[in-house]
């Protein structure tokens, strides 16, 4: 299936920023108006080979080749207009740079490493992620129309060998009850005081907001870039804070405190937009003690009994009545993998607070009451859990696996798609090879016109 040579040759162009040294430069191809440098392919060579990748027969071959691919999907995407959001560009790079640091020792070093300033690694990263952001995108346009009947998958499934059936892990699926300890007022009170006191230190000029989102904000992802969201629409924000911040017209004034499920926050508005708008954010959370989450898990034994010892509330029932996860409190409690959109989760894919509660358990158990983090709001919560569902590992049947067949055929589909795509867009676009690099054995035929 081409498309997931494809989709992996995509990545290398977002790996390490590694120098091609003492290369004599030439252009290699054109395709359309857009040229393929030798030392790009020396660069995506080294890359490869610093990562540990394995490339089948000739790097020379093989690099140029999929550059030129790239190359007809980014045309097909500026004809299309497709654009990817600046301020999701910003944040992959920010976690890249940070992984560096990290992993290198400090920004000095990792610009020594290079050989290139933070600011150069920083443009190299901004420009390779969002072209990859771009060609994914594209990539879906192109696909976005298969949708395969069941009949169809039926009969893909009819013709798949023994060996080639794929293997389902064990799975399972969970409902959860779970909500916030109680914060004492004292706490809320606290927590309320010290936002009113960074407001009162950047109205009156003393601080800089964003100095002290980068030092005492709860929300670490902005907190790095000084409480910068970047331009959101209304729908990305939860609706108290997005209330508050669409309203903000002066970047000088902070705004009130602002409750949300992930704590309290101050907002100050940096620019608007037409209907986005870019603002930074502090955030605090409220610390909670061991003796509420006592009495937090106290109460949930008591639930957890009174499901279990009579016939008065079932799991479900338990699910509207006391908890306060509205991810779940739709569905009975029954958790959705963000993965794949299912009900169903292999264990290394749950959050690991609850895959050590249902490990060994039966189905219909009900775990006893722990403490987990809850991955959506980042803080902690109380829960119990019922294991409702367990499939052993299995190959996969169209009982029980449809979504997995189906998904087998749609990558097939598409990849044949992309194919005959990339095939058709040979003949389209203006390609030349140097007489030098011309005596390959291309994947795709086509490229030579002549």
């Amino acid at each position: 299936m081409k498309i997931s040579k494809f989709f992996t040759l995509v990545l290398l162009t977002v790996g390490l920023p590694v120098m091609a040294d003492n290369i004599i430069d030439e252009v290699i191809w054109i395709v359309g108006d857009e040229a393929i440098l030798r030392s790009e392919v020396e660069e995506e060579r080294l890359r490869a080979q610093y990562e540990g990748q394995q490339i089948t027969g000739d790097p020379y071959c093989y690099i140029p080749e999929q550059l030129a691919i790239q190359k007809l999907f980014l045309h097909q995407a500026e004809l299309d207009s497709i654009e990817v959001s600046e301020s999701t560009v910003s944040h992959q790079v920010d976690m890249r740079m940070d992984y560096y640091i990290s992993q290198i020792g400090s920004k000095e070093k990792m610009e020594e490493y290079f050989r290139k300033t933070a600011s150069e690694i920083r443009e190299e990263m901004m420009s390779n992620i969002r072209n990859q952001m771009v060609i994914q995108q594209m990539q879906s346009k192109l696909t976005s129309n298969i949708k395969p009947t069941p009949a169809e998958i039926r009969r893909f499934y009819a013709t798949l060998p023994a060996d080639s059936i794929p293997v389902v892990p064990a799975q399972v699926e969970v409902q959860v009850i779970s909500f916030e300890p109680i914060v004492p007022p004292e706490e809320t009170e606290r927590i309320k005081s010290q936002l009113r006191e960074f407001t009162d230190r950047v109205t009156s000029g003393k601080a800089d907001f964003s100095m002290l989102a980068r030092l005492y904000s709860e929300d670490t992802e902005s907190a790095k870039r000084g409480g910068e969201l970047g331009f959101v629409g209304k729908g990305q924000l939860v609706t108290e804070f997005a209330d508050v911040a669409f309203n903000l017209n002066d970047p000088k004034r902070v705004s009130r405190i602002v409750q949300t499920e992930y704590g309290y926050h101050i907002i100050q508005l940096i620019e608007k937009k037409g209907d986005r708008i870019n603002c930074r954010h502090i955030l605090l959370r409220p610390r909670i003690s061991a003796a509420d989450k006592v009495k937090s898990l106290e109460k949930l034994d008591s639930i957890r009994s009174l499901i279990q010892d009579s016939a008065s509330m079932t799991f479900e029932q338990a699910v509207i009545k006391f908890s306060q996860d509205k991810n779940t409190a739709l569905s009975a409690g029954l958790m959705t993998n963000m993965n794949t959109g299912s009900s169903k989760f292999e264990f290394q894919d749950l959050p690991p607070e609850i895959a050590k509660q249902i490990y060994a358990m039966s189905v219909g158990d009900i775990s006893e009451p722990f403490i987990m983090m809850d991955p959506m709001k980042n803080k902690e919560v109380c829960a119990i859990v019922k294991l409702k569902s367990k499939t052993d590992v299995h190959k996969a049947n169209l009982i029980d696996d449809f979504q997995v067949i189906k998904g087998l055929l749609e990558e097939r589909l598409a990849g044949e798609h992309i194919h005959e795509w990339i095939l058709k867009k040979q003949q389209e676009t203006y390609i030349h090879i140097d007489d030098k690099w011309k005596g390959c054995d291309f994947e795709y035929p086509g490229w030579i016109h002549d």
